[in-house]
């Protein structure tokens, strides 16, 4: 038992906390040639370089590239040339004037001669960066537009002396508060897809028109249903019918990615196994044709794919963006196996089946056999489109679920990732919101392993268990805007629910339980206080993890009143949960699950409303002013995004490449700068 302990650390200090993606559960965690790019990291790494408005900019590294062979190199170097070559896409998903109004504040970032050390250009310049980071001028999170902080007048006048023009609706998209003013909506009394600025839909398409055309090509017998509107923006014909303008090759982004299959036609030739590149080139088809039957192909080909080094992911993948939860971001993440660390996790995959049959859940909603389950502690090496610069550091995929019930899926924890936010990463939010010294010194002990076993258990278990009743359509279908964050805030109870499970430490993940109540104690703590400091003020809760954490911890509050499970604390003015029965907590979290396994299986939207906007929407104004108080005079920006690694290949006389080189730039807006000028194909 203590050897596996010991192992288990090691393993886990390189793992990451999560489903498609997922970022940190709690606020607790511990270009080309130029002069700012450092070689091989040493122990001086800086990992954090800079931080502007809520936000600040990290670095991370590539452990172990050196023992990688040279068509490893080359496999690793391929794709994320892929990946970047539709870096364009994101901006223009997310918004019709993104691509536009990005490269006029580039023309005047690059062109300006005039005074820079105004507070007008600083406020520009910090402008340039949030779009940056937010791949548009809505931001990445709250989904509200970026505030231009100088005038109209100040931006003609760096237009007029830089030579860059601006489209009049484009424009307006900048300095009118009012229009296209959230970019995804997620009340339906306003309008999903009226009121929601992101491009997967044309701004003269309904959501009654398209949940109509959705439905008209919807088959309910069909036991393996593509996962329609996954790659195509919603518009009307000449004769006003809604049809579908297809991202493919020869369609709707077109030119980048015709650049994405080149590199990943280079990819497939440097394949380290024949599986591997029996995926790559199914990719390769589904972006040549638009045809989602070969992205399903595709998927299984990639779930079967087990046994190289490098692994990635490529596509139109996850719906968060969408109001109506059928069109995927384009997202990229280039990734190398830690197989040490996997294999000292692979308890959680050879147990995958006791978790399924011990779930609070209805037996009628369990699987009877789970299969499949891959998890993978990996590290990256690239990121493009809505994983970057802001990442998940965790992933489960396929999303479609006869894929996962069949075939299985692939969970990976993103090692480094984890590690660069460690690394950045203070104290100060745990001492300013934990309720006593025991539980900051239970976090202090604890917190690090709690929550990447939370990410381990809601990644590889969370995501891969239950199934729905037999003619139950897809949570897209049945729950609609709710079906993100029920997907998310189930698969969060599930981890929840085992942290407590003494069965964790028989398994030897955990030398106690005190490692659950960490992990109680941090959910608890973020769910009702610390993430609200992500929020402005009188905002709603609008992303769907944020949600899935409000309406967890307010619902088992509410529910554990009589008990005095969970009590308020209110001390100089400052308010604090402290958790005073732990097992009753997890039979609440127990409870809930069984509810949220329920609704999914059934397909129960008036139930899904419910519990989301009934616990995970509206906040507490009085709190909610506190706490943006107290985390402002910590000085800690709430949101972190990566400035990725370049590789750079090395090639002999004759063009070839005889290896590929790591070096690690630290400027954050030559990065965005050079990926503009290379990787710009729209």
């Amino acid at each position: 038992m203590k050897n596996l302990w010991g192992l288990l650390v090691l393993a886990l200090f390189l793992a990451a906390c999560g489903g498609g993606g997922q970022e940190p559960a709690t606020d607790d965690s511990q270009a080309a040639a130029d002069s700012s790019m450092t070689m091989e990291a040493d122990d001086d790494f800086e990992w954090q370089t800079e931080q502007f408005a809520d936000l600040k900019i990290i670095r991370y590294q590539i452990p172990g590239w050196d023992k990688l062979s040279l068509d490893q190199k080359k496999l690793v170097y391929y794709l994320t040339q892929a990946g970047l070559s539709g870096r364009d896409i994101m901006y223009d998903q997310n918004y019709r004037h993104n691509l536009e109004i990005r490269k006029a504040l580039e023309n005047i970032y690059n062109n300006y001669a005039g005074d820079k050390t105004s507070d007008d250009w600083k406020n520009f310049e910090i402008y340039l960066k949030r779009v940056w980071f937010s791949n548009g001028i809505h931001h990445h999170y709250a989904n509200t537009k970026h505030t231009p902080e100088f005038s109209q007048e100040y931006f003609s006048a760096l237009a007029s002396e830089t030579n860059t023009t601006l489209s009049e609706e484009a424009m307006t998209a900048m300095f009118d508060a009012s229009m296209d003013a959230k970019k995804v909506e997620q009340d339906p009394n306003k309008g999903l897809v009226e009121s929601s600025a992101v491009n997967f839909y044309a701004p003269d398409v309904t959501t009654e028109e398209a949940k109509a055309y959705f439905a008209s090509i919807t088959d309910p017998n069909d036991r393996a249903p593509i996962s329609i509107g996954l790659n195509s923006r919603l518009v009307k014909n000449e004769a006003g019918e809604v049809v579908e303008d297809v991202y493919k090759v020869g369609g709707l982004y077109g030119p980048a990615l015709e650049k994405v299959v080149y590199w990943l036609g280079m990819a497939e030739s440097v394949a380290e196994n024949d599986k591997q590149a029996a995926a790559l080139r199914n990719l390769i088809e589904y972006y040549e044709t638009g045809d989602l039957r070969k992205w399903d192909i595709y998927n299984i080909n990639w779930v079967q794919d087990t046994e190289g080094d490098i692994d990635y992911i490529n596509g139109f993948v996850e719906v968060y963006n969408d109001p109506l939860g059928y069109t995927g971001s384009y997202e990229t993440v280039v990734q190398i196996k830690d197989f040490a660390a996997s294999d000292r996790m692979s308890v959680l995959m050879n147990n995958a089946q006791y978790f399924e049959t011990n779930s609070p859940i209805m037996d009628e909603h369990k699987k009877e056999e789970v299969v499949g389950i891959t998890y993978n502690v990996v590290n990256v090496a690239g990121e493009a489109g809505d994983a970057s610069p802001s990442t998940p550091i965790g992933v489960n995929l396929p999303n479609a679920n006869w894929i996962r019930v069949k075939h299985g899926s692939k969970s990976v924890s993103l090692g480094n990732i984890v590690n660069a936010y460690d690394k950045a990463s203070g104290s100060g939010m745990l001492d300013e919101f934990a309720h006593d010294a025991e539980e900051i010194e239970r976090a202090k002990a604890h917190s690090e392993l709690a929550g990447k076993l939370h990410t381990a258990m809601h990644e590889v278990i969370g995501h891969a268990s239950g199934k729905l009743e037999e003619g139950v359509g897809t949570p897209n279908q049945t729950l609609l805007e709710h079906s993100s964050t029920i997907e998310e805030g189930r698969a969060d109870l599930v981890a929840l629910y085992y942290l407590l499970d003494p069965k964790m430490v028989e398994l030897g993940l955990m030398e106690s339980l005190e490692v659950g109540m960490a992990e109680y104690d941090g959910y608890i703590r973020n769910g009702m206080l610390t993430q609200l400091r992500r929020l402005e003020l009188g905002a709603d809760i609008e992303e769907a993890h944020m949600r899935n954490r409000a309406w967890v911890s307010n619902w088992v509050y509410e529910k554990g009143l009589a008990d005095s499970v969970i009590v308020k604390v209110v001390r100089d003015g400052k308010h604090f949960y402290d958790i005073q029965d732990y097992d009753k907590l997890r039979v609440l979290f127990g409870d809930l699950l069984k509810e949220v396994q329920r609704i999914k299986s059934k397909g129960d939207y008036e139930a899904a409303k419910e519990l989301v906007e009934g616990y995970g929407v509206k906040v507490d104004q009085d709190v909610h002013t506190e706490v943006l108080e107290r985390t402002e005079k910590l000085g800690i920006a709430p949101y972190g995004g990566f400035i990725n690694p370049v590789l750079q290949p090395v090639t002999d006389a004759d063009g070839n490449i005889t290896d590929v080189e790591v070096v690690y730039p630290d400027d954050f807006v030559q990065q965005m700068l050079f990926y503009s000028r290379e990787y710009g194909h729209l």
